[in-house]
């Protein structure tokens, strides 16, 4: 804890939270934020913790753990990020620690966990790319970014990659189950996979790999990951931040939500202390790989190539991944149809 607190309980932490949001929020996330700070409040009594000065990154995952066992994974998703706006808040005001905001981490989402209207279709996902190709091309947004959509893997996958990883003769990635040294797949061992990439897509990537801006960095286990911030091997929260911030519709264009990227006060995912999911249109790192998948079987990619190139049963990839219309489905059939 740093000597330069001041003393915050719960209580007058809560207050001076609400009372900084509520000129710029709606109502209704207001009411929200307050339900939600309602939990942490009571999980603060029962810890008795009378301090905010005090809480640790420790604690924040008991707190995570004690709302994981009453609500689903995409509530606690919601809930968590407002924990984590009203502590980046309670550290701009010395009541807790600098960063502690980045110590919540919440549990991926689960296979069809979120609603199957909630993903990315093709043609803004190769708008996007194509902004990135030209504007910051190599960069490790354009990489991250590359990654999801042309493979459909999940964030907790594309964390797990190291420079190793790498297969330049093949232009592919190798997918391991690492959970000893700080990295795990979704279905363990059985997630374990080589995922091609193509010479145009894997070019990309190592060309990432000599651009000045990216951060050289060997996490506490000397594994070199490939994918950087600042402080290491990002976390799966930082991971869902960049793609929310990618998938803003005002960063490639205009906003069809009728703010004004000019006056953040008119748009809840704009300026500073912006929460980047508010924004309608943003789309999480799951949302990526629904219309990814989707997209591959648009492409006439069989769906027993795509449960084994992205992870996911036959059974789980029609009844949550597979987005496609009824004219979509016919379309594909017809193309295999007129090979007869």
């Amino acid at each position: 804890m740093s000597d330069d607190l001041m003393d915050l309980s719960p209580e007058e932490g809560i207050e001076r939270y609400l009372r900084h949001c509520e000129p710029s929020v709606r109502d209704s996330t207001m009411r929200n934020a307050k339900t939600r700070l309602r939990f942490f409040e009571e999980w603060c009594e029962l810890r008795d913790i009378e301090n905010l000065n005090h809480l640790t990154g420790r604690d924040l995952a008991d707190f995570v753990a004690w709302r994981r066992s009453d609500i689903a994974a995409l509530t606690l998703q919601k809930q968590l990020s407002t924990i984590r706006e009203a502590l980046r808040y309670w550290a701009d005001i010395e009541g807790v620690d600098d960063g502690l905001a980045e110590k919540v981490h919440a549990p991926e989402l689960p296979d069809g966990a979120e609603s199957r209207d909630v993903h990315i279709g093709a043609d803004r996902a190769h708008r996007i790319l194509d902004y990135l190709h030209e504007y910051r091309y190599a960069s490790r947004d354009h990489v991250v970014f590359l990654i999801l959509w042309k493979t459909a893997m999940r964030r907790s996958a594309l964390r797990s990659l190291d420079v190793d990883d790498l297969r330049p003769d093949d232009n592919a990635l190798v997918l391991e189950h690492r959970i000893d040294e700080g990295t795990r797949l979704k279905n363990g061992e059985d997630g374990e996979r080589w995922v091609y990439l193509g010479p145009n897509n894997y070019q990309v990537i190592d060309d990432y790999l000599d651009n000045p801006d990216r951060y050289e960095r060997t996490d506490d286990h000397g594994r070199e990951p490939l994918i950087t911030s600042m402080h290491g091997r990002p976390t799966g929260d930082t991971i869902y931040k960049w793609v929310n911030k990618l998938t803003r519709p005002c960063v490639i264009g205009g906003c069809p939500h009728d703010a004004d990227p000019s006056d953040p006060s008119t748009c809840e995912a704009l300026g500073t202390g912006a929460t980047l999911s508010k924004c309608p249109s943003s789309r999480s790192p799951h949302g990526i790989r629904r219309g990814s998948i989707t997209y591959h079987l648009n492409s006439n990619v069989s769906p027993e190539i795509v449960s084994g190139r992205c992870d996911v049963s036959l059974e789980v990839l029609y009844e949550h991944y597979d987005v496609r219309t009824n004219q979509e489905k016919m379309a594909v059939r017809k193309k295999q149809l007129e090979q007869i």
